[in-house]
């Protein structure tokens, strides 16, 4: 990207010139101080005009969103295989080079990195499952797959994720992903910013649907309860095989949702 300033009455006009064939145009402008010649007013934001549909961030959203992917990856670098309690909001903002005050403006508690952690985690399934789509019974075993796959590297985030999800006191909507935190995971992948997120409970969901139309499973009173056993089976899963120590979780998992499924053929 490539800057022109000019000055226009008392304006400092930015014209950004981004990509061949992309247009900035609509711009919203933030008086936000002074000099002691003239007024200096920035460029707030753009609002692009984008041919072939293609998406541009604005330098600032670009900026919010490497920060919140460099905490994500920072916490998963740090955790391993510890609790997530033994982390330290210091540890992550040292290894980010950001404030503790900059940190808790995007997440305001240390365990939304635990919801944003498990919003991306859906993310890439839904990504995944766009390349290599997959229905009923095979996505079904494809969810249990990949999170014995994610527990396997990062116990102590998966437990705790599942501890925070059942406190009474955490709030109802997911963490959100913006577009261009899609982007900067998925810069190769067509209209990432467009794909739509569906949370653990919308995949079962629609696994389950499939599943009874190919009669891969015949015996259930509706999705919705199918649905909910199966949420009961992934999380109650890997709290069972932690209790227990049982490896390989993939194995114990895959068994587990089989052993389920085989009473509703």
């Amino acid at each position: 990207m490539c800057e022109k300033i000019a000055r226009w009455h008392d304006f400092v006009v930015i014209d950004a010139t981004v990509h061949e064939g992309a247009k900035c145009s609509d711009f919203r402008l933030l008086k936000i101080g002074k000099s002691s010649s003239w007024n200096i007013v920035r460029l707030f934001a753009f609002k692009f005009t984008i041919s072939a549909g293609r998406f541009i961030m604005s330098l600032r959203k670009e900026k919010a969103a490497r920060l919140k992917l460099a905490v994500l990856e920072q916490t998963l670098k740090l955790i391993g295989k510890k609790p997530f309690d033994d982390l330290y909001v210091e540890d992550i903002c040292e290894k980010v080079r950001i404030s503790k005050v900059t940190l808790f403006k995007y997440f305001p508690t240390k365990e939304d990195i635990l919801a944003y952690y498990f919003r991306v985690w859906c993310l890439r399934r839904v990504v995944e499952l766009k390349e290599k789509p997959r229905e009923g019974l095979q996505g079904i075993y494809y969810l249990f797959e990949k999170i014995s796959d994610d527990m396997e590297l990062h116990p102590g985030i998966i437990l705790s994720l599942i501890s925070y999800l059942s406190n009474p006191k955490r709030g109802p909507k997911p963490f959100p992903v913006k577009a261009e935190e899609k982007k900067l995971l998925y810069p190769a992948t067509p209209d990432i910013q467009a794909i739509e997120i569906q949370s653990l409970d919308q995949m079962f969901e629609k696994f389950s649907l499939e599943a009874i139309f190919k009669k891969e499973i015949t015996k259930v009173a509706s999705t919705r309860d199918l649905t909910n056993l199966l949420d009961s089976m992934f999380y109650g899963s890997i709290v069972t095989a932690h209790l227990n120590q049982i490896t390989p979780l993939k194995i114990f998992m895959r068994r587990h949702a089989e052993l389920a499924l085989k009473g509703l053929q």
